[in-house]
């Protein structure tokens, strides 16, 4: 295996026709030409813990074809580099992102569906930030109970496939922006076929009528504070009711739409809370009866082991972004979401190549262990295709 990893799911092509689109293509023989600052910027993510010189050599030695005179370009210095990644900016990165991140899941992948429907997990987290003035001042810092916090974050927010745990659309930013704020950027991505699965905090009427009217359906938990009045019981202990625009609306019984609430306890779990309530388009108790949505909903936890693969797996330790500029974090985070997405990719081809059923699901495979070939496999290649998928990443990775 080699940077084919990555290639193979950003081909050069790709890039070049990206930075075309954003005008953001060389026009002179640079040092430093765009397309390689784009694979720079993935290989941070890579190189979480390595210098910024160190990172560009690794690349190097797997990426000589890319430009001539490959020699020169290990004399890169950090601030040549830094001044490199300003003239490529976010937009290309950001629309690489868009054009490749893709639910990966084939039919039948187990765990990555319910009765047909693609399962996917709406959440959130925070990233930390270098303490720069001008970061501090663009995304902001949280509370701590002694003033601020110590680092500045952001806020992201993903919707990744359940069963592969690729992260498929995400938006990002400053740290006072709310989840719902965020939610509603990602609302094309949800298309008919998915059942999209979130945390309490989402379930509010206009966001709920937006995400469904994409067509796919939701099972969303609710607050413990929301009030959802019994309207029909149905044969599997849940019931239907409907959710309100307003509490006035509510009072009068005005509108409305209609939900499907289903109320459950963890028996026998630490520390689980008293009742779980839930909320559903699914509306029929027969296809999609109470038990199995109860049971389905924890499958949202996998979202949260996919922000421990980008915030501690991936670097190897906690994840501190290593950009000292505002512009230049938004690259560094599409950098990231853009390697994550190849690693799982990687890894969704890996489990289909190795054809035994109980190594099928990408989740018998390890994303350490995956990051670890790699970063082992990379700089020690002097030339790669760039539209040639690494022959031996189903060996390696079984």
């Amino acid at each position: 295996m080699t940077l084919g990893v990555l290639t193979t799911t950003v081909p050069a092509a790709l890039i070049d026709a990206v930075l075309a689109d954003t005008e953001r293509g060389s026009v002179r023989q640079r040092s430093l030409p765009a397309r390689l600052v784009v694979y720079y910027v993935m290989a941070l993510a890579l190189y979480g813990q390595a210098s910024y010189g160190e990172v560009l050599r690794c690349l190097l030695e797997g990426v000589r074809w890319l430009c001539r005179g490959g020699d020169a370009l290990a004399l890169a210095t950090k601030s040549s580099i830094t001044k490199a990644r300003r003239r490529l900016g976010v937009a290309p990165l950001a629309e690489l992102y868009r054009r490749v991140a893709r639910p990966l899941a084939p039919a039948g992948l187990p765990g990555a569906f319910y009765r047909g429907r693609r399962l996917v997990s709406l959440d959130g987290t925070t990233l930390d930030l270098p303490d720069t003035p001008e970061i501090d001042t663009r995304f902001g810092r949280p509370p701590a109970s002694r003033g601020a916090s110590a680092f500045p974050q952001l806020r992201l927010l993903a919707l990744a496939e359940t069963g592969t745990h690729a992260v498929f659309a995400a938006a990002f930013d400053a740290y006072a922006v709310a989840e719902t704020t965020l939610a509603g950027r990602l609302l094309d991505r949800l298309k008919p076929g998915m059942l999209c699965l979130a945390d309490r905090g989402f379930v509010g009427f206009e966001l709920w009528q937006a995400a469904g009217a994409t067509g796919a359906d939701l099972l969303w938990r609710l607050r413990a504070n929301q009030v959802f009045a019994c309207e029909t019981a149905l044969p599997d202990g849940s019931y239907l009711s409907r959710l309100y625009a307003s509490p006035a609306q509510r009072r009068r019984r005005e509108g409305g739409v209609v939900v499907r609430i289903i109320d459950y306890r963890l028996e026998g779990v630490p520390e689980a809370e008293p009742v779980y309530r839930l909320i559903t388009t699914l509306l029929d108790p027969t296809t999609a009866p109470a038990g199995d949505l109860a049971a389905l909903y924890h499958e949202r936890w996998e979202a949260e082991g996919v922000f421990a693969e980008i915030k501690v797996t991936l670097p190897g330790r906690r994840l501190m972004l290593r950009s000292r500029r505002a512009d230049l974090v938004e690259q560094e985070v599409y950098g990231l979401l853009l390697v994550h997405f190849a690693l799982r990719h990687l890894m969704v081809q890996a489990s289909q190549a190795l054809g035994a059923d109980d190594a099928r699901d990408p989740d018998t495979l390890s994303f350490l262990h995956t990051v670890r070939v790699v970063r082992r496999h990379l700089p020690l290649h002097a030339a790669f295709s760039p539209s040639a998928a690494p022959a031996d990443a189903g060996g390696d990775l079984g």
